[in-house]
C-alpha cells in the first residue's frame, strides 16, 4: 500500500467521522504558500485555504517568527484569569482596526463558532429578548447556539433554535420574486419579511453574512446589507455581521461590511485571523460583552500564542495589503472565469469580490438547473489535476485561494479548473470514486 493510501487507510480507522468532510482523498504532509505537497511530492494548488483559514499561505514567514517568540517562555495558557500583553495588545488593535464608535470590547475564543455563539448568547442576556433572526442557508458554527441558528445545518436535519426565524437571503442570479424586475422584488420580499418580524419587539440580536459563504457564495444586491442595518437601527436590534469566513481582506477591503458602507454594532471573525491556529474573536458593544463574567469560559481562549499570531497576521495584511492584492488577483480570477463561462453551457454563474469567487455548475445554462453531480466530479477532477477546490450550496464551486496567489498561480488554477469541469460534463470521471466521498 502507498504510503497516501495508508495514510487515509489509518485516518478511517482512528479519527472520527463525525469531525470530516471529504471531498477526495486528499492525504498532505507539507503546505509552502499556495501549494499542497503530497507524500511523494505532488504539488497540488491550494484553492480552499482550509476553507480561508490559511489566507496567508501556508508557512508564512512572519507567521512563523510569531509562533516560535510567543512558544519559547509563554506567560501561560489562556487568558481566563490573568493577562498578558498579547491579549490585551491585540485587543486593542483589533479594536483600532474594525469601525465603530462608543464603548467596545473584545472576545477571544477559538474560532468563529464559539464567537459568534457567545455573541447571540449575550444578545439575550442584554436584551432580555429571545429570538434570533439568520438566514436560510447560512452557516455560522458547528456547535451550541451557533449550529442552532445555521440554515445549513438545520436543513441537513440538526435542531434548530426554538426563537429562531430564518429569513430569504438575495440571490441574484435566482431571485425568489417573479416580476420585471426580479432582483429588485427579492430585495424588497427580504426586507419586508426581516421587517415584520422586527416589528414584534422581542428580537435579540440579527446576524448575517456578508457573503453567503457555505450556502452558495451568493453575492447579496449592493445596497442591501445599508437597507438591513437601517432596519436593525430603527428597531434598535444589534446587527451582528459574520465575517468568519469572507472577512479580513479576503473581499479585496479588509471588511466585507465595507463593500456596503455600513459600521455594524457587532463584527465577529474566525479563520484567517489565527493563521492556521484556533483562534476566534468578536467586537461590539461593552453593554453587551462585558458580563456577567464567566458566562463564556474556555480555558485557553485568548492564549499567548494564539495571539501573538493573530497580531501578527493583522500586521501582514496591513504592512502586504493583501486586500488590495486579493482584489487585484481576484478581478484576474474573475475575469479568467468569466471567459470560461462564455465558452461552457454548464458554467451558470461567476460571482464574487476579491478572492472570494464562487462559480455555479448548472446541467445547462437554458434552464440554469442545479448539477450537483457535476460539481462533485469536477472538484474530484479539479485534484486528479492538481487542484484543491470545494463545493457550496451543492453545486458552486468556492474558490478561496490564499490572498497572496500569485498571477501566475491564478492562470495555473484556471486551467486546471476549466479542465476539470470538461472533463466531469464529457463523463472522464470515476464515479465510484466520487460515491466515496459524502462531500458538503
Amino acid at each position: 500500500m502507498s504510503n497516501h493510501l495508508n495514510l487515509i487507510e489509518r485516518d478511517r480507522v482512528a479519527v472520527a467521522g463525525i469531525e470530516k468532510l471529504r471531498f477526495f482523498p486528499l492525504a498532505v504532509v507539507e503546505g509552502e504558500g499556495c501549494w499542497l505537497i503530497e507524500d511523494g511530492g505532488r504539488r497540488l494548488i491550494d484553492l480552499s485555504a482550509t476553507w480561508t483559514a490559511c489566507g496567508l499561505g501556508h508557512g508564512h514567514p512572519k507567521i512563523i517568527e510569531a509562533m516560535t517568540r510567543a512558544a519559547r517562555r509563554p506567560p501561560g495558557a489562556g487568558g481566563l484569569s490573568a493577562v498578558h500583553p498579547d491579549s490585551v495588545g491585540f485587543a486593542e488593535e483589533l479594536l483600532a482596526l474594525t469601525p465603530g464608535s462608543g464603548d467596545r470590547r473584545v472576545y477571544f475564543g477559538h474560532a468563529g463558532t464559539d464567537a459568534n455563539d457567545v455573541v447571540l448568547r449575550a444578545c439575550r442576556r442584554a436584551t432580555g429578548r429571545r429570538r434570533i433572526i439568520a438566514y436560510h442557508h447560512g452557516y455560522h458554527g458547528g456547535m451550541g447556539v451557533a449550529m442552532r441558528v445555521s440554515g445549513v445545518h438545520i436543513e441537513a436535519g440538526a435542531e434548530a433554535d426554538p426563537d429562531l426565524f430564518l429569513a430569504t437571503y438575495p440571490n441574484p442570479f435566482r431571485p425568489h420574486v417573479d416580476g420585471p424586475d426580479p432582483i429588485a422584488a427579492s430585495v424588497k420580499a427580504s426586507l419586508d419579511e426581516i421587517a415584520r418580524e422586527l416589528a414584534k419587539g422581542d428580537v435579540a440580536c440579527l446576524m448575517v453574512e456578508p457573503i453567503l459563504s457555505d450556502g452558495g457564495l451568493v453575492v447579496p444586491p449592493k445596497g442591501y446589507l445599508k437597507s438591513l442595518h437601517a432596519l436593525c437601527r430603527k428597531h434598535q436590534v444589534p446587527l451582528a455581521v459574520d465575517e468568519v469566513k469572507m472577512g479580513l481582506g479576503r473581499p479585496g477591503v479588509l471588511h466585507a461590511f465595507q463593500l456596503d458602507g455600513i459600521v455594524p454594532e457587532i463584527v465577529t471573525f474566525g479563520k484567517v485571523i489565527g493563521g492556521g491556529l484556533p483562534l476566534g474573536a468578536a467586537v461590539g458593544p461593552a453593554e453587551i460583552l462585558d458580563g456577567p463574567a464567566a458566562s463564556a469560559l474556555l480555558t485557553m481562549a485568548g492564549n499567548p500564542i494564539c495571539t501573538a499570531v493573530g497580531r501578527q497576521v493583522m500586521r501582514t495584511l496591513i504592512e502586504e495589503d493583501l486586500p488590495g492584492r486579493a482584489k487585484e488577483s481576484g478581478d484576474h480570477f474573475l475575469a479568467e472565469l468569466r471567459k470560461c463561462q462564455a465558452a461552457s453551457d454548464v458554467i451558470g454563474d461567476v460571482r464574487g469580490h476579491g478572492l472570494a469567487i464562487g462559480l455555479e455548475l448548472v446541467a445547462d445554462r437554458a434552464s440554469n438547473k442545479r448539477d450537483r453531480k457535476l460539481a462533485q466530479r469536477t472538484v474530484y477532477r479539479a485534484f486528479e489535476l492538481g487542484a484543491v477546490v470545494h463545493y457550496v450550496g451543492g453545486n458552486v464551486l468556492e474558490i478561496t485561494p490564499p490572498l497572496t496567489i500569485s498571477r501566475a498561480e491564478v492562470d495555473i488554477a484556471v486551467g486546471i479548473l476549466d479542465q476539470a469541469i470538461k472533463d466531469a460534463q464529457a463523463g472522464r470521471v470515476d464515479d465510484a470514486a466520487v460515491a466515496r466521498f459524502a462531500g458538503w
